[in-house]
């Protein structure tokens, strides 16, 4: 049955660790601004230039944590029954 919470567990961390990168991806910046067509005609929701920066560990480090411990349970679960 600790196989089971294992597993389960492991999964739930990975899904949290990847829904709180995602959150922390797009929320730091506006997708569109108050439209000025004198100076860009053209309207999107993306900016000019985003950069990689937004994929940087500084800020995302929590989510890579949750991740990793997740993976470590979830090879726990998946290789428990062979070690024992």
């Amino acid at each position: 049955m600790r196989i089971v919470w294992a597993i389960l567990t492991g999964a739930f961390l990975v899904l949290c660790g990847l829904l709180y990168m995602t959150t922390e991806a797009l929320s730091r910046r506006r997708l569109s601004k108050e439209p000025d067509p004198v100076v860009e005609p053209r309207q999107s929701l993306e900016p000019r230039r985003q950069g990689l920066r937004f994929l940087g560990m500084g800020r995302n480090w929590p989510g890579a944590v949750l991740m990793f411990v997740g993976a470590l349970l979830l090879l726990y679960g998946a290789f428990l029954p062979d070690l024992v």
